[in-house]
């Protein structure tokens, strides 16, 4: 965690001509089914300092979108992975069994905030823990509806799409998705979908429209497996719900025998100061579907629930690469590396800094309207006018390409929110610095806009 750089070092305007000659081959042999943010291609990674192929050396604000928690190329992490390397590359755990795959099963159970006993299923992404928790959840309950909420992203598989409503373009052109999927809005407090400005009311009103209209109107609770969130919903704006949200919500599912998923796909893993979001709100849902960060850059997931949640049955769900044992060997090092170097604290401790920095801020430029986060992950959401909240979606994209241009990596989220989502291991001088840049930038393109 020692520092090597506190500000970028850009020697050649990026895009520089190695980064434009890979970009133009990407497009000729990669199906172009994703955006990038700008054209940075890397070349090497170092803890929070990314290299691109001409040289220049960034400062990373977005850990591989939530994936580098405990920083790139962690030694620790790349030491356990490569000793695992040696032994064997894969056997598939779904058919036969090794140790560091219950080992890792154990650990995730004691940190996860589950009922116990309770068990894991491995899978290799985000999306597939989703659609893992779906089979669970409906298997169990021996229900078929699902409620999940307007904003969220759960994944791009058939089952995860299915869920996913951030963005129209997500599920444009998949129809018919999976059956049985009712969204409902989710308690926003700065753009409250029923039109108050007190977070709690919003909060109540959102438990409201789902016990009086849903479940009054729509389909029978009793029908109904799982209400599936994020406990700060991620790509679709950083959003951080009402205090009272949450535990209103579990109580209103524990009455009708409904289980509550905890997507902590990009929460988890200690980027909001806690092991799992959800943590924040003292509840425990019956399943947690976690990946991202859990192996410190390899492929894994994990879905951690209770073992009445989790009792699919011998053949009803496998994974030929789920829990493959180099990533298994990866994700124990990096429980190892946060437990030791305390980072859900480091966390927590950076994140009140950051945010109150960007708060202060708030008084010295008319573009930033809302500031919000827990820990290490953090928005800013940017508004043409404070009153009507017109969101700045085109100055979010000349921002972030400015940022990329002077050496800082900055993602969006949501409509018109900057991402504050950087390693935990970040060095605290660099970070201040990103900090400053930003809002540096968002002070140059507002008086540019007002000219």
């Amino acid at each position: 965690m020692c520092a090597k750089l506190t500000k970028p070092h850009i020697v050649v305007e990026p895009p520089g001509p190695r980064a434009r000659e890979i970009v133009e081959k990407d497009k000729q042999y990669l199906m172009q089914s994703f955006v990038r943010w700008y054209p940075l291609v890397v070349e090497r990674a170092e803890d929070y300092v990314i290299y691109d192929v001409d040289g220049n050396a960034y400062i990373d604000l977005n850990a591989g979108l939530g994936v580098l928690n405990v920083g790139s190329t962690n030694p620790e992490v790349v030491k356990a992975a490569t000793e695992q390397l040696k032994k064997f590359t894969h056997y598939s755990l779904t058919d036969f069994y090794y140790k560091n795959a219950v080992d890792l099963a154990e650990k995730l159970v004691n940190i996860a905030p589950v009922e116990k006993p309770a068990k894991v299923f491995y899978t290799n992404s985000g999306a597939e823990s989703i659609e893992a928790s779906i089979k669970a959840a409906r298997y169990s309950t021996g229900r078929q509806y699902l409620i999940a909420f307007l904003g969220a992203f759960h994944g791009r598989t058939m089952g995860a799409v299915s869920l996913t409503a951030s963005k129209p373009v997500q599920r444009k052109g998949f129809a018919p998705l999976l059956p049985s999927v009712i969204h409902v809005p989710y308690p926003y407090p700065y753009r409250c979908p029923f039109g108050t400005d007190d977070p709690e009311e919003c909060g109540e009103r959102t438990i409201g429209f789902l016990e009086e209209w849903v479940f009054g109107k729509l389909v029978d609770p009793t029908e109904v497996a799982a209400v599936i969130a994020e406990p700060i919903q991620g790509e679709g704006g950083y959003i951080v719900p009402p205090d009272n949200f949450f535990p209103k919500l579990v109580n209103l599912l524990r009455r009708h025998g409904i289980l509550f998923v905890s997507d902590e796909v990009q929460a988890g893993i200690c980027r909001t100061g806690k092991w799992f979001a959800i943590e924040h709100w003292n509840v425990k849902p019956d399943i947690i579907a976690s990946a991202k960060a859990i192996a410190g850059g390899l492929p894994l997931g994990a879905v951690i629930g209770t073992d009445k949640a989790m009792s699919i049955g011998p053949g009803g769900h496998a994974s030929t690469f789920g829990g493959n044992p180099v990533s298994v060997a990866a994700a124990l090092a990096v429980i190892d590396f946060i437990e030791k170097n305390k980072l859900c604290e480091r966390a927590a401790r950076l994140g009140e800094k950051v945010i109150k920095r960007f708060q202060e801020a708030m008084n010295e430029t008319q573009l930033i309207g809302d500031v919000r986060g827990k820990g290490l992950m953090i928005g800013v959401e940017l508004v043409r006018d404070k009153k009507t909240k017109e969101p700045a979606k085109e100055e979010l994209a000349e921002i972030l390409m400015r940022l990329f241009k002077k050496g800082y990596l900055v993602i969006g989220a949501g409509v018109s929110t900057i991402r504050i989502a950087p390693p935990l291991t970040i060095d605290e001088e660099a970070l201040m610095n990103a900090v400053e840049a930003i809002i540096e930038e968002i002070k140059k393109v507002e008086k540019e806009r007002r000219k």
